[in-house]
């Protein structure tokens, strides 16, 4: 009987494997890189409009400081200033003898309250030489106390002080609208239409004033 040899495929010849020979080629040295650190940034220093600083120094409005750099009277590093002059810190300001020295750092706003008395007025120029309220207040290197509002020279009651000309001026201006609450004492009694008056408005040398409500809250004596 004869048997069949198992079938398997011819092998494929392969083509014998050539050599690849290569010189190393030299490779350019490194070169030595030094790592550099760079000079942080200089921020750049933050200017403000002169007017604008003297303002929030307490000095005076805005409109006081632009008419005292417009005369000729103000002084920024030793040259007269002029309007649109910006200043920074390191800056020195001089209005007459006073030096106002820069610090554009944020600060906040100093206020103080003081509850004045009867017989203190509330201004700095009295032609009667009566005692001044600001006699009595903290001593301000570069900058002064401004009141806001004012009580007469026989009333006492609290008032509010601070050193800055832009919140001095949203306390007090009226076109801010802020409320402000008095206890007042009369002689006497309002009628219907003293009261009517009150509250619908009266034309004063500033404008229009008028109170939102009127309270009778009791009490006796002048």
């Amino acid at each position: 009987m004869k048997v069949n040899k198992p079938f398997r495929p011819p092998r494929k010849k392969t083509p014998a494997s050539t050599r690849v020979s290569a010189k190393p080629t030299a490779m350019p040295p490194a070169k030595h890189l030094q790592e550099t650190s760079m000079p942080p940034a200089k921020q750049p220093i933050a200017t403000f409009k002169l007017q604008k600083l003297l303002a929030q120094k307490g000095l005076g409005s805005r409109r006081e400081m632009e008419e005292l750099i417009a005369a000729g009277k103000v002084t920024l590093n030793n040259q007269v200033a002029q309007l649109g002059d910006r200043a920074g810190t390191g800056d020195v300001i001089r209005i007459g003898r006073r030096t106002i020295r820069v610090h554009v750092e944020e600060e906040l706003p100093k206020v103080l309250l003081y509850h004045k008395p009867e017989g203190e007025i509330v201004s700095r120029d009295d032609p009667q030489g009566r005692p001044s309220v600001f006699d009595k207040l903290p001593h301000l290197r570069s900058s002064k106390w401004i009141a806001v509002g004012r009580l007469d020279f026989n009333t006492s009651g609290l008032l509010i002080f601070t050193n800055d000309g832009v919140l001095a001026n949203r306390l007090m201006h009226p076109r801010f609208e802020m409320e402000r609450e008095y206890a007042v004492r009369i002689l006497g009694e309002l009628t219907e239409e003293q009261m009517k008056q009150l509250t619908t408005g009266i034309t004063l040398d500033d404008g229009q004033a008028a109170f939102t409500y009127l309270a009778e809250e009791g009490g006796e004596g002048a």
